[in-house]
């Protein structure tokens, strides 16, 4: 249980406290910046503000208010040649290079596709809203991709229109209905099947896709109850290859998001590559691509461990090279698809403090003793000026992300405290747990790092609070690449009485 308190009874060390999380220790500076959670940018100037690309967060409060999305440009482009670099001298043996595909739901506006499109990337889509970014930002249809469960009449004809580069399909329904409307318009689509590999990934249940129970992709279990006892991803081969609207350019998988350990991506990697192979021999068929998905996960604590672009290639380049080997066969094209590992670190989300208030809480069996007591410790509530309208993460999947106080440095003692929103839920929670220094107050700014990823793209108006901008930082300049919106915008959409 827990009650409002204006100053809590001394507690133990915080360090011990059994508040924290076992990952959470008092950090040895609480004004340092761990690199791996932060843009190559983002420093600490003369002042003890923090700047990114040589300018300060007061300039950006002032200049475009917050709560403010604040990304590196340069920082994204740096990680997208990364990717694109590492790949391709990965695989040059093997297949001649790799297709890299940004995965443009974890973010995307018209600024970014130029990005991308600059740095050799191509796009990865996943609805009719976001191929319509593709369009504006004027990339090249052949260099884009579709993805989706439950793509629509709508968004098929526009990825014909745009001559996309693959259609990825996820369903036997949903080949039928694309061969059926491109053989309509005299056409063949390219496509990908999307293949559920039954690999099991190291991550939160909702952001695995790759095991048999959800909605994503044909299985590759064999199905017995069916007439000739094969798997749907192989009925999908048999169909698609017969299917005169229809060009199977390969096989696509992905096995889930924010995945640190290596194994989940070799062993979906190894299945693919046999499964190929044996349907390239049993239907007397070529499938000249393999796109094997993205999910590499980022840093968003000082414990996670995020592996670099390079590693990751190298170790699934050895193990395509060593699988073709043993198969004897020839290696596909391969393509990746990675989002959150390019953008997520890119950016920060600048809030404004407002309330503080500190509450007692009670840990039940604390600190040992005769059959254990109870110790009551202090926990500071921090409000800011957004929440889970411009971070649902932490709602929707227990998501960590740490914060810092930006606009200055501090020597008071640190204070467990928990950064919440605004909104009428107590879930708005945008950081769990984090040491911040005890001078905290109203008016201070604190950074989010890793908010590239997945919280634009999911944000909302929940409360009617206007979604925050992004604004891209470059050499010391700041430019909005998504407006904020304004409550003119929010109203704009209500027809009335």
């Amino acid at each position: 249980m827990s009650a409002q308190t204006g100053n809590a009874a001394a507690a133990p060390n915080p360090a011990e406290s059994p508040l924290a999380p076992g990952w959470l220790a008092i950090p040895e500076d609480l004004n340092a910046l761990h690199a791996p959670m932060w843009a190559g940018s983002v420093d600490r100037a003369a002042d003890g503000a923090i700047t990114v690309g040589g300018v300060g967060v007061a300039e950006l409060k002032q200049q475009f208010g917050t709560p403010l999305f604040v990304m590196d440009e340069a920082d994204f482009r740096d990680r997208a040649r990364a990717f694109k670099d590492s790949f391709d001298a990965a695989f040059a043996d093997i297949c001649g290079g790799v297709d890299v595909y940004y995965a443009g739901k974890s973010f995307l506006c018209t600024a970014v596709v130029k990005w991308v499109e600059e740095e050799g990337l191509r796009l990865d889509t996943a609805s009719g809203g976001e191929l319509a970014v593709a369009a504006r930002a004027g990339i090249a249809g052949e260099r884009v991709a579709l993805h989706g469960n439950n793509k629509s009449d709508a968004e098929i004809n526009r990825a014909l229109d745009m001559g996309l580069g693959r259609i990825v399909v996820d369903s036997l329904d949903e080949l039928v209905r694309v061969g059926n409307i491109a053989q309509a318009r005299g056409a063949q689509a390219k496509v990908m099947l999307r293949l559920t590999p039954g690999v099991h990934a190291h991550t939160h249940e909702f952001i695995a896709t790759a095991h048999e129970d959800q909605k994503f992709g044909l299985s590759m279990a064999a199905d017995t109850t069916a007439e000739a006892g094969i798997s749907a991803a192989e009925e999908a081969v048999a169909a698609a290859s017969a299917h005169p609207g229809i060009e199977l350019l390969g096989l696509h998988c992905h096995i889930g998001s924010q995945i640190f350990e290596p194994d989940g991506f070799a062993l979906a990697a190894e299945k693919l590559l046999r499964f190929l192979a044996a349907m390239q021999e049993k239907y007397a068929i070529t499938m000249p691509e393999l796109d094997l998905g993205g999910g590499y996960g980022i840093a968003y604590t000082p414990v996670d461990t995020p592996r670099p672009a390079a590693e990751i290639a190298v170790a699934m380049a050895a193990v395509v090279r060593s699988t073709c080997g043993e198969l004897g066969i020839k290696s596909p094209r391969i393509s990746i698809e990675p989002g959150r590992a390019i953008v997520g670190s890119t950016t920060f989300t600048l809030y404004e403090v407002g309330t503080l208030k500190t509450v007692r809480v009670d840990a039940p069996e604390a600190a040992g003793g005769d059959g254990g007591y109870n110790v009551t410790y202090a926990r500071r509530y921090v409000s800011v000026d957004g929440g889970m309208s411009d971070n649902a993460r932490p709602v929707l999947y227990d998501a960590d992300y740490s914060a810092i106080l930006a606009s200055r440095t501090s020597q008071a003692a640190p204070q467990l405290s928990r950064v919440v929103g605004k909104h009428c839920e107590s879930g708005d929670i945008v950081v769990r747990d984090v040491y911040l220094p005890g001078d905290v107050a109203a008016g201070d700014l604190l950074a989010v790092p890793g908010t590239g990823a997945y919280c634009w793209a999911l944000s909302s108006n929940y409360n009617y609070l206007a979604r925050p901008g992004v604004v891209a930082v470059r050499d010391g300049k700041a430019r909005l690449i998504v407006r904020g919106e304004t409550e003119e915008d929010l109203l704009n959409r209500d027809m009335g009485a």
